[in-house]
Order: structure tokens, then C-alpha cells, then sequence
């Protein structure tokens, strides 16, 4: 079988595939309409989110057996279409779930600590211990939303802090020894932590505005991993203005491209501009699940899935 590997990735991903008699090509810089020339040669790729895998590409790969994404999620792809085609897609939510539950877990403390702020103030002079007074994991109600294997990864590193977790998700039965799921009532109720792990999807698309965001009978505290477009930055702005939402971690925006490779492309959107300068804040650039360990672990499980399905 052929590959073409589409994006950069660890070497061990094509170091085994060759040793298992895979042929492995690479096509890191042409566009999709020069990809969708020669895909036709190829019984599988392997891509990250350079572009999407629409209607049109899938029509020109009539050899293709399998689309292999190094990544969480598949939303770059017409799964539909794809599986129509008998197309096998394979992802890798196991390989970064450890690494984005660390990621969560860092920014909640940082917030809880007020620790970039802090180290922001004593860098210029500044030594303001009581407007710097933090708060304690201590006794609260941690809800994530989205309770697969990055919602799962974040609630078991939860443990030892000695609070609560709850958490909803469309699916039953999700739960574990580490969270209790509940209704969307009940966590909205009880929630203090709201931590996001789900896919962007139709339903998921827009979830977090203004009126799920009144829902909540308590300020919260705000935690974003996932996908950015699945929150309305606007509203998010607002909540935060009004104290409806006491602080936010966001590894992702809504404004960020469907590749995650940039953001500041075109003019900053003025509810971007308003949540830049906000200090109940943290930022980072999609990088939750980006750590060194977890680009060998998304490269090793998707060599084990392609070799399971094929060898």
C-alpha cells in the first residue's frame, strides 16, 4: 500500500510503517487542488489539518482506503461522505488526552492563582499581595462538558484536589469513578468549573452564548481546550464583564483558522481585542494536546490502527 503523508509528524510514524512494508511518500507544500491531481495513486494518507478532506478530494482519491488524522478530532473530513466511500479515517484523541488534561488543570491553578497576572506585576515593581489573593480547588464543583477521552484525561487529573466532578454528555453511561454525570439541568445548577472537551460539530457549533451561559445558577469559572468556534466570543466578553464568568483559559478561539496554524490573519475582531487585555484571562495557541511526549503517542496510535486494519 501506498501513503502519502501530507504533514510533518514524528518519525516514527513512517520508520514503522515502512518496517511493515508500508511506501511512504511526502507532499508537505502543495496545494489541495495539486494534491487531488495525484491522490488517485495512493491507498492512504495521513494529514493533520493542513486542508479538508471535502466531497471534491474524496472524488479524485478513488484508490483510497483510509484517511489517518494525527489529531483529536475528524471535523477536517466529510465523514459521511468518506464512509459512504468505505473509506476507513482513523484519529488519535488517545495519543494528547494526558496532555490536554495537564493543559486544563495548569490554566484552572493559573486563574485560581491569578499567576500570570501576579508574575506580570513583580516584573515591573510591582509587590500587590492582596489584589493577588487566590482561591482554593479546594471543595468546589468542577462540570466538564464532553466526557470522552480528553474529558475522562482532565477529571482523573483532577484527583487529589478534593472536589467535586460532574459531567454531561449526549451520550449515557459515560461516567467513572471520577465524575458523576448528570443532566444538563443538574450541572448547570451545581457547576462553578465548566471545562469544555467536546468536537466541533453541528450541535456543538455556537453551544456557549449568552443563553447558556444565563442558565447557570452560579459565577463560573471557564475552561476552553477543545474548539474555539464552539463559543461565541462576544458573549463570552460580556459574561466576563458582568462577572457571570470569573476567569477563562482559552487554547482555542473562534477566530483561529480550520488548519490552527494562525490566528492574526486579517483585522482582530473587536470582541478579540476586549478579551486580549482582559486579566481574568489566559491564552495559548491551540497547543493543549501539543506536548513532545504526546507527538510520539498521536504518532504511534495511528501506525497501530493503520496496521490493524491492513496487516
Amino acid at each position: 500500500m501506498k501513503i502519502l503523508h501530507l504533514d510533518t509528524n514524528h518519525p516514527l510514524l513512517k520508520s514503522q510503517l515502512a518496517d511493515a512494508g508500508f511506501i511512504n511518500d511526502e507532499d508537505y507544500t502543495s496545494s489541495k487542488s495539486e494534491i487531488e491531481k495525484i491522490i488517485s495513486n495512493y491507498d492512504g494518507i495521513v494529514i493533520r489539518s493542513r486542508f479538508k478532506c471535502d466531497q471534491q478530494f474524496i472524488d479524485a482519491a478513488i484508490n483510497l482506503k483510509f484517511i489517518a488524522r494525527v489529531g483529536a478530532g475528524l471535523e477536517s473530513i466529510d465523514i459521511p461522505y468518506a464512509e459512504s466511500k468505505g473509506i476507513a479515517l482513523f484519529s488519535a484523541p488517545e495519543g494528547n488526552r494526558n496532555a490536554v488534561g495537564e493543559h486544563a488543570l495548569g490554566m484552572l491553578l493559573s486563574l485560581f492563582n491569578k499567576l500570570n497576572k501576579a508574575d506580570n506585576e513583580v516584573r515591573k515593581g510591582l509587590w500587590q499581595r492582596e489584589e493577588n489573593r487566590g482561591v482554593e480547588l479546594d471543595g468546589k464543583t468542577v462540570g466538564i462538558i464532553g466526557y470522552g477521552n480528553m474529558g475522562k484525561a482532565f477529571a482523573k487529573k483532577l484527583q487529589g484536589f478534593d472536589c467535586k466532578v460532574i459531567c454531561y454528555d449526549i451520550l449515557e453511561g459515560v461516567a467513572d469513578e471520577n465524575a458523576t454525570q448528570v443532566s444538563l439541568k443538574e450541572f448547570q445548577k451545581s457547576a462553578e468549573v465548566v471545562s469544555l472537551h467536546i468536537p466541533w460539530t453541528a450541535l456543538t457549533n455556537n453551544m456557549v452564548n449568552s443563553g447558556f451561559i444565563a442558565e447557570f445558577s452560579n459565577p463560573f469559572w471557564f475552561l476552553n481546550t477543545a474548539r474555539g468556534k464552539s463559543v461565541v466570543t462576544t458573549d463570552l466578553v460580556l459574561a466576563l464583564k458582568t462577572g457571570k464568568i470569573l476567569g477563562a483559559g482559552l487554547d482555542v478561539l473562534e477566530f483561529e483558522k480550520n488548519s490552527f496554524e494562525s490566528l492574526f490573519t486579517s483585522e482582530i475582531p473587536e470582541s478579540l481585542q476586549e478579551l486580549l487585555m482582559m486579566k481574568n484571562v489566559i491564552l495559548s495557541p491551540h497547543v493543549a494536546g501539543w506536548t513532545v511526549e504526546s507527538k510520539e503517542k498521536l504518532a504511534q496510535v495511528i501506525v497501530d490502527k493503520i496496521k490493524l486494519k491492513f496487516l
